[in-house]
Parts: structure tokens; C-alpha cells; sequence
């Protein structure tokens, strides 16, 4: 077993990607091409790896294929830092069941966030959780992200859940600057709680306002980006901090060309790092969408080089 050289203050205080899942030929797990994005993210500076999130469609992924995915991922990191797994599902029953999974492969937490399709209030979001850490012995990120959950995990609720140890912190998607400021006030109350900025275009303020650490997708491509922005305000360069933010919305319009997570995978293939293959029912973009992010992620180098 790999030596581990990481705390949760250390890893959840830098730049931890939601890591895509790359598939082969036939839709499954490609665990070579998990190995080279993962010593891409964690040489470029990342402290986690995040997988079977949105960027790595975990709920979209059969059990065995996650299973793969977080074995892949477990030995590529090899001690050096923690691997988190989604288990994202409209209902406790098949979250408990993804997440027991995910134990048995090795992953290191998981990341829960508030049930789905049917209407929940906060008293089921907290029976949720609190079920998935009963049932499983790891510690749990939670994940507020409303565009796919269509429900709010509110401070409230949060709060509530933050007072159990394993409850490690929160990342936020919502992109909502006053109601991470909200989740950040939890820590005045227990300052180990962390709180990460998954939303692209608030990162550089979310660090500003007391923020811990970063879930960014685009790290997939250009992880670097990130830790410089992280240590930029750690510096209090705020001239630097704008800069790199600038750089981040602009690396960011690659989203754009196509359904975002497509061009996403596009975007890693271009530097080298899987097929650009979805899972179905999406669809890999076409040559002219390809050409299109392309296009971003060289004008990203571009800038690095200047």
C-alpha cells in the first residue's frame, strides 16, 4: 500500500479537479488515460482528485465502470493525494449503495449532495446524509449544485450537518457569492470546516473572501492556471489574482462551443489526455466543434508562453 503524504487541511486547501472519465472505444473506463490525466493534475500541483462528479458523468456510469474509475484513479494517485467520489443519485438508497462501492475500490471520501427528481426539504437533504455516513466509514464532502440537483442545500442545513466530525466541508457550484459567504461563516464556528469554489468565474473571489480551495473542471486542462491563482492571493497580488482570473473566463469560452462537458473532454484530447468521447446519450463534438476549442486551449498557451 502507497505511503500517504497528505491531510484534509492541506488537500482541500488547494485545487482539487473534478476529474473527467475517459472512455475508451466501446464506453468504458480508460484506465491508461485516467493514469495520464491524473499525473497531469497532481503534477501540475493539484492536491485531490475528485471523480464520478459531473466532469467525470459519474451518474451516469454503471457501478463497475465507477468501480474502475476509482482504482484507476486510487493508483495513479498512489499516496500522494486523496481521491473523492461522487455519488450523486436522485435518492439514498442508490447513493448508499455507489458509495459502498466506491469504499471497496479505495476511494479516500465521497461527495454527496442534496437528492433529486422528486421535491426534498431541508430535513430529507440532512436524513440523506446522515444515512450515507451510517451505512459507510469514510468522511463526505458535500456538493451544493443546483443547475443538476435543482435543489439548494441551504446554510441551514449545512450547518446542521457541519457539526459531525466526518463532514469535511462543502464545495459550492452554485454560483452564488452571497451564499458561499454564507457557508464560509460556518467556519467561525468550526474552522477546520472547508469550503471550495467550484464555479469558474467566482474563483478568484471566492479566495479572496476566505475561501479554502478550488473544484474547477477546467483544471483537467490547465491545472497550473489554478495553483498560481491560489498562490497569487495567498500573496495578496491582487493585480496577478485579476489576471489569472481573466485568463480563467477566457479559457472558459471553450465551454461554449458545443454541450459543455463534450467540449470539455474535446479540450483534454487536444493536450493529449483521452478520446474526447462522451458517455451516451451525448455525443463526441464534431471536427469543426473540435477545431473551435482547440482554438482556446492553444490561445491558453499562448498566454502562458507570453
Amino acid at each position: 500500500m502507497a505511503r500517504v503524504s497528505w491531510s484534509w487541511t492541506s488537500a482541500l486547501s488547494g485545487v482539487v479537479p473534478p476529474c473527467i472519465t475517459p472512455l475508451d472505444d466501446v464506453g468504458d473506463p480508460d484506465p491508461a488515460a485516467t493514469h495520464k490525466l491524473s499525473e497531469h493534475a497532481l503534477s501540475g500541483g493539484c492536491t485531490g482528485l475528485f471523480v464520478l462528479g459531473g466532469c467525470g458523468e459519474g451518474p451516469w456510469l454503471t457501478i463497475h465502470q465507477r468501480t474502475q474509475v476509482v482504482k484507476a484513479a486510487r493508483e495513479a494517485a498512489a499516496g500522494r493525494a486523496p481521491v473523492l467520489a461522487g455519488c450523486m443519485f436522485p435518492a439514498t438508497g442508490p447513493t448508499i449503495e455507489a458509495a459502498r462501492a466506491a469504499a471497496d475500490a479505495g476511494a479516500d471520501a465521497l461527495v454527496i449532495g442534496s437528492p433529486y427528481y422528486f421535491a426534498v426539504d431541508g430535513a430529507a437533504q440532512r436524513r440523506h446524509v446522515e444515512a450515507v455516513l451510517h451505512a459507510v466509514d469514510l468522511p463526505v464532502l458535500l456538493y451544493n449544485i443546483p443547475p443538476s440537483t435543482h435543489h439548494i442545500l441551504s446554510q441551514d442545513v449545512v450547518s446542521a450537518l457541519a457539526t459531525e466530525p466526518r463532514v469535511l466541508g462543502i464545495k459550492d457550484s452554485a454560483g452564488d457569492i452571497k451564499a458561499f459567504d454564507a457557508f464560509i461563516r460556518i467556519k467561525h464556528a468550526r474552522p477546520d470546516f472547508r469550503v471550495l469554489q467550484g464555479h469558474e468565474g467566482a474563483m478568484g473571489a471566492s479566495l479572496l473572501m476566505g475561501g479554502d480551495g478550488l473544484v474547477p473542471g477546467l483544471a483537467n486542462v490547465a491545472p497550473a492556471l489554478f495553483v498560481e491563482l491560489i498562490q497569487a492571493v495567498r500573496q495578496t497580488e491582487l493585480d496577478r489574482v485579476k489576471a489569472l482570473q481573466e485568463q480563467i473566463d477566457q479559457l472558459g469560452q471553450l465551454h461554449a462551443e458545443d454541450h459543455w462537458l463534450p467540449c470539455l473532454k474535446a479540450a483534454c484530447a487536444h493536450i493529449g489526455i483521452g478520446n474526447g468521447r462522451p458517455s451516451l446519450p451525448l455525443q463526441p463534438l464534431t471536427a469543426e466543434a473540435c477545431a473551435r476549442v482547440a482554438r482556446w486551449v492553444d490561445a491558453y498557451g499562448t498566454l502562458q508562453d507570453a
